[in-house]
């Protein structure tokens, strides 16, 4: 499988195409700095700069040509809530669209614990508005085989291979998230699904087999 990984540079990102590699798949790391290229590429990586802040049109060029798309892009928690605006929610949705230009139906996308209840969202509102109304856009106005997955509190702790599904709290590392979504890429029984993961003791391969 040829994967396109955007937002490659980020936490999850970047040990995510180290897994992709490790299972003998090929990787397109999306980054937004030509700095980057060489982390990736002495990896075995490919590597496009790729614009959030692009149009679609523009966006869709540099996808032609993968089987999936993984939307694992951040704007981080040092911006003011404009980038989490233009960046989680819009550039989203523009990946989206440029994603289906593209002429790709696989598409997977990382969300976040309870981005589709109001009632259980945290002090970072405009996060999980993003994180909700992407999600809402993904599976109502797009096309695309999608799967949306939502971790809990990240941690950088070494991944422990096991989850928990669909929990209403709870802390997961960054690593088995990324795992989750290697799994995921390959099981079509995750197309135009949610869930949410936490630390747990079911093998993450035996997890997603059963969402």
């Amino acid at each position: 499988m040829k994967v396109f990984v955007i937002g490659a540079h980020g936490q999850i990102g970047k040990l995510l195409v180290a897994q992709l590699l490790d299972r003998g798949d090929e990787v397109v790391a999306g980054i937004r700095d030509a700095k980057q290229r060489d982390f990736f590429e002495d990896q075995g990586a490919a590597t496009q700069l790729f614009d959030l802040t692009e149009q679609p049109e523009e966006m869709a060029k540099v996808l032609k040509g993968v089987d999936a798309v993984v939307f694992s892009a951040g704007s981080g928690g040092k911006t003011g809530d404009d980038q989490t605006l233009l960046i989680d929610l819009d550039g989203a949705v523009k990946s989206m669209e440029a994603t289906q230009k593209a002429g790709i139906k696989r598409f997977v996308i990382v969300s976040a614990m309870n981005a589709e209840d109001r009632t259980l969202w945290t002090a970072i509102k405009p996060y999980y508005v993003a994180k909700h109304y992407a999600d809402l856009y993904l599976k109502d106005e797009t096309n695309l085989d999608y799967t949306i997955i939502k971790p809990g509190v990240l941690t950088n702790e070494t991944g422990k291979g096991g989850v928990q599904l669909n929990q209403r709290k709870g802390q997961i590392a960054r690593e088995d998230v990324a795992e989750v979504i290697v799994a995921t890429l390959h099981n079509d029984q995750t197309i135009k699904k949610e869930f949410a993961i936490s630390e747990g003791k079911t093998p993450v391969s035996e997890a997603v087999s059963q969402v």
